[in-house]
């Protein structure tokens, strides 16, 4: 529900009342996450929670939910045998798994639990941490004692891209889209403007001095793609040295090979210069701005995931793995 805050808030701030349809249980392949929800106000959808046929009866218990107010909690899946296969709904998922959507009306005209849940909306849709407790009549802000889930924003990570180019403002535009806040670093004014890359962090500076001031957590990521001998190693070794859970840096192997002798003579340990991915990105034959930057992304997923970055089709088992979220079953 608050991975789709704004667009909520869009419709809720025109007068228009809406049913929120969350997922709240996964059991088997399913195409969506846990807490991924679609709103319904009676003409129009936004977001997604499955696709196909699924989402065309939540949309017919959605207008229920619509006429009466009352918060309901259903499940899409057809068991392969068993008394279950004769309850389930007519609507399977193809994918062979099991959903339970939570469905809640929030009404902007209505107070107290409406106002509630439209301030925590607001904060998630500002990149301020929220919480919003779904339970058996609807929603819950405050720490309820039997919530069916919790849905929670936290901040969101930071990627800071050191080198204002358009490499950058290529990854800059890939990385927003996923959800990081961007900060680009760059001692150039000239370079580093808002104009160039929209909805980034700007700081304009000696790029060592303001990385040692700059508080990286182990959700935040640092991409070097600057070509300045001047600073690049020394702002690499502070990244290494930082929580961050990933670094990396653009250049050719050479390079590479030449920035890891720096770094050496910086005082790296070969644990640190395990960290450095060189050259960066995984291969898929990237060459534009915008393809390189799919490419740094998709290496970046990979160590944030811990997944082996192979073809699907090459492995077996769940495509997915299994989300920890905050579900009550």
């Amino acid at each position: 529900m608050l991975e789709i805050a704004a667009r909520l808030l869009d419709a809720l701030d025109a007068g228009r009342p809406l049913v929120v349809a969350t997922v709240v249980g996964l059991d088997g392949s399913g195409p969506r996450q846990l807490g991924t929800s679609m709103a319904w106000d009676g003409s129009q959808a936004i977001g997604s929670v499955a696709g196909g046929c699924v989402e065309s009866a939540t949309i017919d218990v959605a207008d229920r939910v619509l006429e009466d107010g009352r918060t309901r909690v259903i499940e899409f899946g057809v068991p392969d045998e068993g008394p279950e296969a004769e309850l389930a709904l007519a609507v399977g998922l193809s994918c062979g798994g099991r959903i339970r959507l939570h469905l809640a009306l929030v009404d902007p005209a209505r107070r107290g639990e409406g106002d509630a849940v439209l301030r925590s909306l607001r904060r998630a849709a500002a990149g301020l941490p929220a919480r919003i407790a779904l339970t058996g009549t609807g929603y819950d802000t405050a720490e309820c004692a039997d919530p069916v889930f919790v849905d929670t924003a936290e901040l969101p990570a930071r990627l800071v891209i050191v080198g204002a180019m358009e490499f950058s403002a290529a990854l800059s535009r890939a990385a927003r889209a996923i959800g990081y806040a961007v900060t680009i670093l760059d001692p150039r004014p000239v370079f580093a403007t808002p104009e160039r890359f929209p909805g980034a962090e700007i700081v304009v500076g000696w790029p060592p001095l303001i990385l040692a001031e700059t508080i990286l957590g182990p959700r935040d990521a640092v991409c070097l793609l600057s070509h300045d001998d001047r600073f690049d190693p020394e702002t690499i070794l502070l990244a290494l040295r930082s929580p961050a859970f990933y670094v990396g840096a653009m250049g050719s192997r050479r390079t590479h090979e030449q920035r890891l002798a720096r770094l050496r003579d910086l005082g790296a340990s070969t644990a640190d210069l395990a960290r450095l991915p060189g050259p960066i990105g995984l291969d898929l034959g990237a060459v534009t701005p915008d393809e390189v930057a799919i490419s740094i992304l998709a290496e970046l997923l990979q160590v944030r995931s811990g997944a082996s970055a192979r073809s699907l089709r090459e492995l077996s088992g769940r495509i997915h793995a299994p989300v920890t979220g905050q579900p009550v079953s």
